[in-house]
């Protein structure tokens, strides 16, 4: 969705701030180039000038690309290499990916050809991030990226509508042909010169803004999921006792312990647990020793997350702070062939956050199945249902919670472990780090259902306990979230089309008012 910010982000010869990214490919902001940037993009444009009449072979100057390096191309040529270039590289197929991941893709390409490493002219750029502010976004489809030479394929069609050719999107979403669109945003095509076809394609952006957009998903769903355990413990008369920091900091890891003060906080003043855990001499007094490992063991499995993200937010860092491309234009004026296009550090952690979100998403399905086994569930209703065996209760929305963990299982298998050998063996390793990306947004997007079904089912489940959330016996936190959920869900009775309900818990997941609501009645923000 195009979001209304009127911010503005600068494009430097600096890194560009992770929250930069997501501010334009979610809201639009508008996009600067810095004077800075433009004198570093007109010293490296010098360099490659000075190669124009050159007779010595330079790597995307005077020569083809990939295993066709060996081929020279004289020098009334080099311009329409370039352009040739980008459109037989424009091969992408499938279904349209996401406009966030395009903007994304190109926002990031942009932030390289700022540095002024890349030699092209700073008109080229200038025209690059007038089609971002215009919100044109150039047609591209799922397959075609490697994830080595740069995700070659996806950029190629960002280039091509900069040329004023192929599909493209305008602001409002409707298919354009890429010429009738710039004119339409008062943008003319660019004429590509030496260097530049090859500067606008080499790079791992697309799949560095899929992990930058991820990351921003994951923190938020990480303390959701921390709320989510806190309400099951609540439903389940469990005990907070194994949330307790001194417990959590005999096992110091950062993650485990923000999780467990999340839950902590999320309990905190809950009358049910009190109730639960003190006779009438004030001593606690459990029926049970211990809670099932989905419940006992959620700190040390939603840190184990939180510890997996801050690895890729680490890998993250180094990406923004890279001028990626091959050949570059070094500090001191050298032009040099190189590998850093190659997409390993990103496709891994890619890969990593997929694991952890499967796990995630296990966790709190095994957790939402206990409340519907009344063997299990300390005296609640046979799947949360009204009138067992006349009403089902939530028993499908569990197999919609085990259907979506099955393909998170699936989509856990690393993508970045294939490789397939391409452009006549000269690219005979890489990386597909693109596919990583696309997979692992595939599952943050079913890991929001699945914590969304425990939520519902969760405040279900509170609700038959204390009869609902006007005579509440829960925390603070907890009864927030239920009557939030309780404006756009009804109360427990009998069977209902459930599917609306998932899909209306799913929104106040994604949109962070699930989250909002439960910090607001704590009074600070989780961890």
């Amino acid at each position: 969705m195009t979001g209304t910010t009127t911010s503005t982000v600068e494009v430097s010869v600096g890194p560009l701030a992770a929250d930069d990214v997501v501010a334009v490919t979610r809201d639009d902001a508008q996009i600067r180039i810095t004077d800075e940037s433009v004198r570093a993009m007109t010293e490296s444009r010098d360099v490659i000038e000075s190669m124009v009449d050159d007779d010595q072979p330079h790597y995307g100057v005077s020569t083809g690309f990939g295993a066709l390096a060996t081929k020279h191309v004289p020098v009334d040529m080099r311009a329409q290499l370039q352009r040739s270039l980008i459109r037989s590289h424009a091969a992408s197929s499938g279904a349209e990916v996401d406009r966030e991941i395009i903007r994304g893709l190109m926002l990031l390409r942009l932030s390289t050809l700022a540095t002024g490493r890349t030699g092209v002219r700073p008109s080229t750029a200038q025209a690059y991030a007038g089609i971002l502010n215009a919100g044109i976004t150039p047609v591209v489809r799922e397959y075609g990226s490697l994830g080595c030479s740069g995700d070659l394929a996806p950029l190629s069609h960002c280039a091509l509508a900069l040329m004023g050719e192929g599909e493209v999107r305008n602001r409002a979403g409707e298919l354009m042909n890429a010429g009738d669109a710039l004119a339409a945003a008062g943008l003319s095509p660019v004429e590509l010169r030496e260097k530049e076809g090859l500067a606008l394609i080499n790079g791992t952006d697309g799949m560095l803004g899929m992990l930058l957009m991820a990351s921003s998903d994951l923190h938020r769903l990480l303390k959701i999921a921390d709320i989510s355990a806190a309400m099951t413990v609540e439903g389940l008369l469990g005990t907070d006792a194994v949330f307790a920091e001194d417990l959590n900091q005999l096992r110091p890891h950062p993650g485990q312990g923000a999780s467990a003060a999340n839950i902590r906080s999320v309990l905190g003043e809950s009358p049910l647990i009190g109730t639960r855990q003190s006779g009438e001499d004030g001593k606690r007094s459990f029926t049970r020793v211990q809670d099932a490992y989905s419940v006992r063991c959620a700190p040390q499995v939603h840190g184990a997350a939180r510890a997996t993200l801050a690895h890729a937010e680490s890998v993250a860092g180094y990406e923004l702070d890279s001028a990626v491309d091959n050949p570059v234009v070094t500090l001191d004026g050298r032009i040099e062939s190189n590998g850093n296009f190659h997409g390993a550090p990103v496709g891994y952690v890619l890969d990593f956050l997929a694991i952890a979100v499967a796990d995630l998403a296990s966790m709190s399905e095994r957790r939402t199945d206990r409340f519907l086994d009344p063997a299990r569930n300390h005296g609640l209703n046979a799947f949360l249902a009204d009138d067992p065996g006349v009403d089902s209760g939530h028993m499908i929305a569990q197999y919609t919670q085990a259907g979506i963990v099955s393909e998170l299982k699936r989509l856990a298998a690393p993508a970045s472990a294939d490789s397939i050998p391409s452009s006549a063996m000269q690219e005979d390793h890489v990386s597909m780090g693109w596919s990583a990306g696309l997979k692992l947004r595939r599952a943050i997007d079913g890991l929001s259902r699945v914590l969304a079904v425990e939520l519902l089912t969760s405040a279900r489940a509170l609700d038959m306990r204390d009869g609902g959330v006007e005579q509440a016996k829960t925390a603070p936190a907890t009864t927030a979230v239920r009557k939030l959920i309780r404006t756009v869900v009804p109360a427990p009775g009998t069977d209902r089309y459930l599917a609306p309900e998932i899909e209306a818990v799913r929104k106040l997941v994604e949109s962070g008012d699930a989250l909002t609501t439960a910090e607001e009645a704590i009074g600070s923000e989780l961890s």
